[in-house]
This record gives C-alpha cells, sequence and structure tokens, in this order.
C-alpha cells in the first residue's frame, strides 16, 4: 500500500475487528455453539482498552494465511522465495521489510531501528551495550512507578556487574499521591545524582497514569551531565509523536502489541543512535552481516546499523502480524493521528467533567494535552471499582483497570471515535452513581469470577 500522510485517520475503523458484546459473553469462539443469546449480542462492544491489547486488523487474518500457505507450499524455500501473489517479503527479509515504516513512526533513521525479540529482552540487550558501570558512574536512575519489568530488568543488571541496587538503583517518586512526574522533578532528581549516575531509563507515557514525559527536554538535560538516555516505548509508539533521532536519544525499545495492533507478546522493536552503532553488544548470528550469515565461519561481521545488535532471526508470524499494522499506519501519519487522538481524549474529559457522578472519581491524568497521549487515567472513591467493573462488563465496555481503584481508558485513533466516547461515559456515570448507592459489593467482577481478568492488572 503506497504511504498517504494525509490520508484522514477516521476512515479506519471498518478494517479492524471489533469485538461483539456477544462476542465477549461467549464462552466460546462459535456463535453457534452458544445456548443463550441477548438481544444486543450482534452489537460492537466499546473498546478502549488499546493501550493494553490493540484490535485486530481485518488484514492480519489474510497475511497470515499467505504466510501459512507459503510455509505449505514452498517449505523451506519460503526464506529466500519471493511470491508473486503474496503481499510479504521473503522470511530471510522479513525484519528488514519492517523497518522503513516502523522508523516512520519513531522519528527515526531506518538504520536506527531493528524489528526484534520483546520488549523487556530488548532492554536487557540495550543495557547490556550501554550499562557500563565504573568506580566514578555506576547508577541508574528511573522512575520510582515504573512497570515492574523495567524494575526487574534495572535491579537485575546491577546485581549482574555485582552492585548492590540498594546504592546503584535511584528511583523517582512523584511528589504527589496522582503518581505524575513533574518534568523539574525529575531534573531534580538528575541534578543530585549527575556525577555518579550512568544511565536514565523512562517511559515516554507513563503506563499508570498516561502521562507523557517530555522527551527531549529531559534527554538533552541528562546527556549534558554526561548521562546515557533511553527509553521505554511501551505505551508511546504508535501514540504519540516521536523524533528519536532529532532528539538525540541514545537507545530506547518498544513492544507491538498496544497501539501498533501485531497481537499478544508480538514481536518488539528497539532504537540504537547511529553513533553507538559500534558499542560492544551481545552477539548472535542474525546480526551478523548477511553476506556472510550462511558461511558457518564462527565469525562475527556486526550489521553496521541497528540490525547489528539482533540475535535470533525473528518470528515470521509475528512479523507478519506486524506488516498487517503497518499497511494501516502508513495510509495516515502520526501527525494526523494525534490531532484525532488529542480531540477524542478532550471530548471524554469535557463529558467526565459533565457526569452526574463527577463526584465520585478524578481524572490523574495531566490536564495539559501536550502531557498526555491517547489515554485517561480516573480514580475512583474507595469502595466503587469492582461494582463498576461489573457494570461495565455488563455492557460491552472493555477497558483496563489498576487496583484499588484506577481505571485507564484510552481511544485508539485508528479504530474509537466520539461515539464511542460517548457511550463509555454514559455507562460509566451510571455504573458510578449505581456503586455508591448500593454501597461496595460482596463479590469480585463478573471477568475476575470467570477468571478471564485473571493477572489482568498485570499486563503493561
Amino acid at each position: 500500500m503506497a504511504p498517504n500522510g494525509d490520508h484522514p485517520p477516521t476512515d479506519f475503523r471498518h478494517v479492524f475487528k471489533i469485538p461483539t458484546k456477544g462476542d465477549l459473553r461467549r464462552k466460546t469462539l462459535q456463535k453457534s455453539a452458544d445456548l443463550h443469546s441477548r438481544p444486543d449480542d450482534d452489537e460492537t462492544c466499546v473498546y478502549l482498552c488499546g493501550n493494553s491489547l490493540g484490535l485486530q486488523p481485518t488484514l492480519t487474518r489474510q497475511y497470515l494465511d499467505q504466510y501459512l500457505d507459503t510455509w505449505a507450499t514452498k517449505g523451506v524455500f519460503g526464506h529466500f522465495t519471493h511470491i508473486n501473489d503474496s503481499s510479504l517479503a521473503p522470511w530471510m527479509h522479513v525484519d528488514d521489510d519492517l523497518v522503513e515504516d516502523m522508523a516512520t513512526i519513531v522519528g527515526a533513521k531506518p538504520s536506527e531501528v531493528a524489528v526484534m525479540q520483546t520488549l523487556t529482552v530488548n532492554l536487557h540487550l540495550l543495557m547490556a551495550s550501554f550499562y557500563k558501570p565504573t568506580k566514578e558512574r555506576y547508577k541508574v536512575i528511573l522512575e520510582g512507578k515504573a512497570f515492574p519489568s523495567d524494575h526487574y530488568m534495572v535491579e537485575s543488571q546491577i546485581q549482574h556487574h555485582g552492585l548492590d541496587p540498594a546504592l546503584s538503583m535511584i528511583l523517582i517518586e512523584p511528589p504527589t499521591d496522582s503518581g505524575v512526574l513533574p518534568t523539574d522533578h525529575i531534573l531534580s532528581v538528575i541534578d543530585r545524582h549527575a556525577d555518579t549516575t550512568a544511565v536514565l531509563l523512562l517511559p515516554g507515557v507513563q503506563f499508570y497514569t498516561g502521562q507523557f514525559l517530555d522527551m527531549p527536554r529531559i534527554t538533552t538535560y541528562a546527556q549534558d551531565q554526561g548521562i546515557l538516555v533511553g527509553w521505554d516505548l511501551a505505551h508511546a509508539v504508535g501514540n504519540v509523536p516521536l523524533q528519536l533521532s532529532d532528539w538525540n536519544v541514545d537507545f530506547a525499545a518498544w513492544c507491538t502489541y498496544k497501539y501498533l495492533n501485531a497481537g499478544p507478546g508480538s514481536i518488539g522493536g528497539l532504537y540504537v543512535n547511529e553513533k553507538h552503532f559500534h558499542r560492544p553488544r551481545l552477539a548472535g548470528w542474525w546480526g551478523s552481516s548477511k553476506s556472510s550469515r550462511f558461511d558457518m565461519t564462527n565469525r562475527f561481521e556486526p550489521i553496521p546499523s541497528a540490525a547489528g545488535f539482533q540475535l535470533s532471526n525473528p518470528s515470521v508470524a509475528d512479523s507478519t502480524a506486524l506488516r498487517a499494522s503497518l499497511d494501516i499506519f502508513k495510509q495516515t501519519s502520526m501527525k494526523a493521528l494525534r490531532a484525532k487522538s488529542l480531540e477524542l481524549t478532550g471530548r471524554l474529559e469535557v463529558l467526565l467533567k459533565q457526569s452526574e457522578a463527577k463526584h465520585l472519581f478524578s481524572i490523574i491524568t495531566p490536564g495539559s494535552k501536550a502531557e498526555r497521549g491517547a489515554q485517561l487515567s480516573i480514580r475512583l472513591q474507595p469502595g466503587l471499582l469492582d461494582s463498576v467493573l461489573v457494570r461495565l462488563e455488563e455492557e460491552g465496555v472493555v477497558i483496563d483497570e489498576r487496583k484499588p481503584d484506577v481505571i485507564r481508558v484510552a481511544p485508539a485513533p485508528l479504530y474509537n471515535n466520539v461515539e464511542d466516547v460517548k457511550a463509555f461515559v454514559h455507562v460509566f456515570g451510571a455504573a458510578c452513581l449505581e456503586a455508591a448507592k448500593t454501597g461496595k459489593p460482596d463479590g469480585k467482577s463478573a471477568a475476575s469470577i470467570d477468571g478471564n481478568a485473571k493477572g489482568w492488572s498485570e499486563i503493561k
């Protein structure tokens, strides 16, 4: 598909598979297997959970069928054979086929981007190259409310070097209970530890509050004090405009199953600034030159780009699913998507503040549009969450929760619209009023009872 950056992003809802309310209620995949139905079973749900798992593009099944047919009819020759009636590249080049489009989304040179592994694996690989503690500089600064996987990764990297995380891991704690990290507060922590810090690692968009950090200012400030700067872009990629090259970011990593809609646990990506292409790294055969990759000489010849940081050959199935989503992104631009995103979150904020239930919750995401992505996090009064979740589930409204009292609502501009926002506020407001009237329920939410949501709050 040819890129068209001016294509309006409102046209893409029809190229996604939006579950119906009946789909969500059934315990089977097939409608015919269900013995019970409701009048609204064929209505699409209100899906506002793209910050946890993006919806499936209709292209995904088409492309995966092509991949499976290639495997079935070509076998090993699928690595090298160009198929005339397939939209996909030969498997040998499946990662290269994605890089240019991915680089456009993160604002980088194609040579600075690699599609590989998964998020935490990529962060470990990057830290293996960038975290080289010395007697003078040995600390890693990250946020105190970082997603647990990032925390575990940093802690284990520090321990791997024989250091004590209690002394070497500096946590930036929010100054208020909102969880928001003001930029000046972040800079003040950098100031206090500048002379002893090796790496700063922060999220582009904070998963809990939805705050979009001032990445260029923070990056420049830390680098001016001799600190290498990395970013976890799990909640930022495909969500907010990024300019990693222009901002001179040292390294970054991301997943592709949220706003990039590549499917649960799908392949990740990383960015390495071109000035760091020759850093020592953990090596694998897919990072070695294609011209000698199959020579079996046991001589590593790193590709002189971010691709040189690759290890194993990428999952073709995962890459195929990502290809389907990127072919949608190619028809629009992050500028256009950002404009629609701000419109949707702006309308959501206004409607929430006009709700009759507004005294029962507060919005903890920053009010400034420049400081948020496609997500508003809402904190309910104590004791209301479980009852509200039950009502939302019953009405086919999909969001996600963070115990004990926060829900995250994410209107994804590729497939959500104003009607989704209105429907959410209507159901949510009524649910809050009902919960406040009846008091805290004795049981758990329907999803928790069914076991479908077990561990959901642990998904980033």
